[in-house]
């Protein structure tokens, strides 16, 4: 048998004729490619653009991380509204950076305007992403289930019933049973009578997913309302209150305030809180915890406003006091010498309790007195303040117990220009002694001061005299005002129900599809199929056949034998090839 065979130039020949035919369309796509002209964007369009980009959910958390981030500064730097003079004594510590970070307002974080347009990009993009959605599965809750596959096989989870001819239920009667049953189930079913001699229905559930999602999304901006109305309308502030003494809420009623960016003298409600009593209770039982408190407990009186009756309330750690829209809350005590220092011409230039603030174990406190008043040379005093005074063998004192047992009052004093007059701020509970001269101290002739309840020191030089008269109690309260507070809250308890909503409730649809079989037999074929992930889509499959087979009294766990005898050909019509009756066969088990 001879074969012919092209030679090398045949071949070479009708390669170029090939290539001719195929590089031409080839080359008229490239040069149509080369010559053709993309119309102008325009600016309509580049706005629909970028709002496409904003309202997006990846630039919506790339915002959120953003906000994160741009928030750190207002933990690094010391901020204006918080506490100005720190602010002004770091640029002045600083000269070389300090005012760089003034002009980048890192002193004015959550006012400046990158950390605001940040905010309301997250506002924009929030909303921006909600509210299409919400359109979208509205729509979808209004609309009827996805008509019914033609190969109902082909889902990730299928199976196949089939009723004896002996029961009786025809394919029509069958479907509504199956819509009956999955209602039941929580489905929004839509029977279809219109495929004839094969009705059909589409069940779908699970659309609490999506508005559990559409539930975080909007709470998750209904927490930065709040946060926002907090940040502009709120205000907090503290202030030590010494037994017997009244707290008015005024601005200048408080030893420290931080007003909100917003904020107006006028939302202060003009409400006072007395304190009465103060007890601390502390550990006499325990031998590893001697002497460790347990327990406070303020008595107050508060009244709403000048005119209102007065109220006795207690105040503790953890249980606020609520007047005026405020929150008041216990946060500090200690003691509070009475101390009465006159002058060289024998005048009273200050009287009455000095704050001690506490330092160590058992109320050993710092003791700090300024007296501008006296004459003819400002008098100034720093030492400490024991509860329970205690002296080692080498003339040490501390404190042995936090209880007013044995108070003793040990100090140092001096004379000189305080520096008050200058209007420069200083902390009460701190003494610049390099300006002023010593009067008493340890290592000098006079020595230092000490004082019992009810005795009296006279100063050396015909400067005056102190006396320690006694001890007082106080308190230290923290006053907060957020009008975002509990909306935060509710918003926030919302979000976390919305996540949880739509992480553990699932969309799924299900179709059924009945037929007559030419020996009388009802063909029943099911699918299941899930929007995204679901682990338990195959236990559901498992739930919906047992619902079906105990319906029309079928054994759910008898097999066909294999696929082919299900009663069903490949495109889900009833097939000629028979199979046992009452038989059941999922996908799994072919």
């Amino acid at each position: 048998m001879s074969e012919r065979v092209k030679s090398p130039k045949n071949h070479s020949a009708e390669d170029s004729k090939n290539a001719s035919r195929e590089g031409a369309p080839t080359n008229a796509v490239k040069e149509a490619k080369a010559g053709a002209a993309l119309p102008a964007l325009g600016i309509s369009g580049m706005l629909r653009w970028a709002w496409t980009q904003l309202t997006s959910m990846r630039t919506a958390l790339f915002l959120l991380l953003l906000l994160a981030v741009a928030a750190v500064p207002g933990s690094l730097f010391p901020q204006r509204p918080a506490n100005p003079s720190v602010v002004t004594q770091y640029i002045k510590d600083n000269p070389d950076y300090g005012k760089i970070l003034d002009a980048l307002q890192l002193y004015d974080v959550y006012s400046s305007a990158w950390f605001s347009a940040i905010y309301i990009l997250l506002f924009v993009s929030l909303i921006g992403c909600v509210v299409p959605r919400a359109i979208a599965h509205y729509k979808a809750m209004r609309s009827q289930p996805p008509r019914t596959p033609k190969r109902l096989s082909r889902l990730p989870e299928y199976g196949t019933l089939v009723v004896p001819a002996e029961a009786g239920i025809p394919a029509s009667d069958a479907i509504e049973d199956a819509a009956a049953l999955l209602k039941k189930r929580g489905y929004r079913v839509e029977v279809r009578h219109d495929d004839g001699a094969r009705p059909s229905l589409g069940a779908e559930r699970g659309f609490l997913k999506e508005v559990g999602n559409l539930v975080f999304h909007t709470s998750l901006i209904g927490v930065l309302v709040s946060v926002a109305v907090g940040g502009l309308f709120g205000y907090s502030g503290q202030r030590i209150l010494v037994e017997g003494d009244t707290f008015v809420n005024t601005l200048v009623g408080y030893d420290q305030f931080n007003p909100g960016t917003n904020f107006q003298s006028s939302q202060l409600q003009p409400y006072s809180i007395q304190l009465d009593k103060f007890q601390a209770t502390f550990d006499r039982e325990s031998q590893g915890k001697f002497g460790q408190p347990i327990d406070f407990t303020a008595e107050v009186t508060t009244k709403e406003n000048p005119g209102a009756p007065a109220q006795k309330e207690v105040l503790k750690v953890n249980e606020p006091v609520t007047l005026g829209g405020t929150s008041i809350y216990l946060t500090g005590n200690g003691y509070a010498p009475v101390i009465t220092v006159r002058d060289g011409a024998g005048n009273v230039a200050m009287q009455g309790p000095v704050v001690a603030k506490l330092q160590g174990d058992n109320y050993y406190s710092s003791v700090v007195i300024k007296v501008p008043d006296a004459k003819p040379d400002q008098l100034g005093f720093a030492g400490f303040f024991l509860p329970t005074a205690f002296v080692t063998d080498d003339g040490i004192s501390f404190s042995g117990d936090p209880e007013l047992i044995n108070p003793q009052l040990s100090l140092n004093s001096y004379y000189g220009d305080l520096g008050l007059d200058s209007g420069a701020p200083q902390n009460v509970f701190e003494l610049d002694v390099k300006d002023l001269t010593p009067l008493n101290a340890r290592d000098l002739k006079a020595g230092g001061i000490t004082l019992a309840p009810g005795s009296t020191y006279t100063l050396p030089d015909g400067k005056g005299s102190i006396s320690f008269d006694g001890v007082k109690k106080y308190v230290g309260v923290d006053i907060h005002h957020n009008p975002g507070q509990l909306s935060a809250l509710i918003f926030a308890l919302l979000a976390v129900a919305g996540l949880v909503v739509s992480l553990y409730v699932n969309r799924r649809r299900v179709w059924v599809r009945t037929g007559t079989h030419v020996d009388g037999r009802t063909m029943v074929e099911y699918g299941l199929l899930a929007r995204g992930e679901d682990h338990r889509l195959a236990g559901e499959a498992v739930a919906v056949r047992g619902l079906l087979s105990r319906k029309w009294n079928l054994d759910s766990d008898a097999s066909d034998g294999g696929s082919g005898t299900s009663g069903f050909d490949g495109a889900g019509q009833p097939s000629s090839t028979p199979s046992p009756a009452g038989s059941a066969e999922p996908k799994k088990d072919r």
